[in-house]
């Protein structure tokens, strides 16, 4: 068995968390760019279509998911803790599917009219304020909470490899060794 992480796991893993990176970076820049401007907009845009982006590639990282075999932990750790790992990793997967969601529906909810990749996309045609804003305030909930996900997530992968010395981020790492 491997001691890594299939090939296509580790590149969607990082593909993934690069366009999370930019996507929060993104939103966060927006707000200190004058309202109405092209600049705004462009930024929005950018976060509406990276966060479809993110859906799309974690729906095809959960197929993977399921076709491959996780390689191994060594030295094996606790119980405990390989269950906080799935649990924190479940969280994550349906963090990053239901955000593009919430965000998605959002928007067509709204009428708000943008375009991924320059195929434009739907809008209900009547607004639904009201549900437009409840699914707006959940999206940026779970977005503040994935701050939080993604750093125990982080932090996790660092006490493996510092403190407990065994290779569980060496197995999502680029490169043969």
């Amino acid at each position: 068995m491997s001691r890594k992480f299939a090939p296509s796991q580790i590149f969607f893993h990082w593909a993934i968390f690069i366009l999370v990176v930019i996507t929060y970076a993104v939103m966060e820049l927006k707000g200190i760019t004058p309202k109405g401007s092209n600049l705004r907009e462009w930024m929005a845009t950018l976060h509406y279509t990276f966060g479809i982006m993110i859906l799309i590639l974690m729906l095809i990282r959960v197929v993977i998911k399921f076709a491959h075999k996780d390689p191994e932990i060594i030295p094996t750790p606790p119980r405990w803790q390989i269950r906080l790992a799935k649990a924190t990793h479940g969280i994550l997967y349906l963090m990053f599917i239901c955000l593009p969601l919430l965000g998605g529906l959002s928007l067509y909810y709204g009428n708000v009219a943008w375009s991924f990749f320059s195929y434009p996309m739907p809008v209900a045609g009547l607004p639904h304020t009201d549900l437009q804003h409840n699914l707006k305030e959940i999206h940026e909930l779970v977005a503040d909470v994935g701050y939080f996900i993604v750093g125990i997530h982080a932090v996790g992968a660092l006490f493996h490899h510092y403190i407990m010395l065994d290779n569980t981020l060496i197995r999502m790492m680029p490169g043969k060794k």
